[in-house]
């Protein structure tokens, strides 16, 4: 573990500030929107902009990454995010912050790119499980420390909106001045969605569910925090709470992965992670139990995702992984434009429940296609499934495609010492 930090220290202290940066203004949005009496249809179309930005980032970055460079890229993306994250505050219109979020979007989507390229570079086969834990502990540090500059300043004001813009400036210089080299880029062999439906179902329509899920945390839960009146104090509870449970949840829910038929633990994950909701929708009138609920919520769809990657690589070859990964994403992403805008849909007919109706919907959803799925497929031997790697839903496919690198060294492992 020291070894990772020594080598990446830079680079893990970098991504945690941007994560400050990157939580801090999307649950200043929501108490903002509605300190400016934004409708919650209009916030939820606010919220999933970022998303449409971020997958269009996803596509296109490494393009540019081919063409210009990493630095170059890493750069251009900086300055975009740290401009953008001011202009919020000049002009309080929910259509052109809707702009401001796609380009957001797609700037982060691009530097995550870029810097788990690096990690990538820094990393050897031997650390790499650890350096994507790290990587994974910073980025939910980051974004449970934001939670807590949201007390910092009146959100009515535009003090809140320009510290996340300082801390994304100086988020770029540990790591432009210590990473090198520069990392290679290279193409991969691209993958149908059909192809990759084909080769595991409940990966594919599990994380098409879990980017709706995810979205509705990371977009709309200080929507609803200000629409059932909690205090700004509560509302930064309320959405750390998430973040704790599935920071602590990971490690716990990895060690069963690896030790009994996955698709039973992801109907499991997933029917608890609905129940979570189900307690919300009816005792969200308690501040506690809206905690309570928040980390049951949190810390069962966050490490689902990693379950489904580990899952959907028991059944894949060594040369699909890139392309897999890229699969993976991009159904996570078309999955997460669509989140906010129904669960913003949702709160209008039902009120502010709408929103766990919504969240317990699609993890009930998924629950009930992991039982079917048991019925249509023998599980593989768990001594040959791939190992469990810890990795959020707001990285980039490289992170994915070090996971499962991870998970398929894991694998080879165990059968060279049986």
């Amino acid at each position: 573990m020291l070894q990772v930090i020594s080598s990446s220290w830079a680079l893990l202290l970098g991504m945690m500030l941007l994560m400050v940066g990157n939580g801090l203004q999307g649950t200043l949005l929501g108490v903002r929107g509605d300190i400016e009496g934004f409708s919650t249809f209009e916030m939820s179309i606010v919220m999933s902009a970022y998303f449409l930005g971020f997958l269009g980032g996803s596509r296109l970055t490494p393009g540019l990454i081919r063409r210009v460079g990493h630095v170059r890229v890493f750069a251009a993306m900086a300055s975009f995010i740290s401009a953008v994250l001011v202009l919020y505050a000049t002009w309080a219109n929910p259509w052109f912050w809707v702009v401001m979020r796609v380009i957001v979007g797609f700037c982060f989507s691009g530097v995550y790119v870029t810097a788990e390229s690096w990690l990538n570079n820094a990393a050897t086969n031997d650390t790499r499980g650890k350096a994507l834990s790290l990587y994974m502990i910073v980025q939910m540090v980051g974004i449970v420390a934001a939670q807590g500059l949201l007390l910092t300043a009146d959100p009515s004001g535009f003090m809140l909106f320009i510290i996340p813009s300082v801390l994304v400036s100086i988020s770029f210089a540990p790591i432009l001045l210590s990473i090198s080299p520069t990392p290679a880029f290279e193409s991969s062999r691209p993958m149908s969605l059909k192809e990759l439906y084909m080769l595991s179902p409940l990966g594919c329509v599990g994380m098409f569910l879990l980017g709706g899920i995810f979205s509705a945390q990371f977009g709309m839960s200080a929507v609803y925090g200000a629409e059932v009146g909690l205090s700004l104090g509560q509302i930064s509870l309320f959405v750390s709470a998430f973040y704790i449970g599935a920071t602590l949840m990971q490690y716990p829910l990895g060690w069963f992965s690896d030790r009994m038929d996955r698709r039973v633990l992801i109907f499991a994950v997933s029917a608890l992670g609905a129940a979570g909701a189900l307690l919300a929708m009816f005792g969200g009138g308690s501040f506690q139990v809206l905690l309570a609920a928040a980390f049951i919520i949190g810390g069962t769809s966050n490490p689902l995702y990693s379950l489904l990657i580990a899952y959907t690589n028991d059944f894949i070859d060594l040369d699909d992984m890139a392309a897999v990964s890229g699969g993976l994403v991009f159904i996570n992403g078309l999955g997460a434009i669509s989140g906010p805008v129904i669960t913003g849909w949702s709160m209008g007919i039902f009120g502010p429940p709408g929103y766990f109706l919504f969240i317990g919907m699609m993890l009930a959803i998924s629950a009930v296609y992991a039982a079917w799925r048991m019925t249509q497929r023998a599980a593989p031997a768990v001594d040959e499934t791939s190992g469990y790697t810890p990795v959020t839903m707001s990285t980039s496919a490289v992170a994915v495609e070090l996971a499962i690198e991870e998970g398929a060294e894991d694998t080879e492992q165990g059968s060279e010492s049986n």
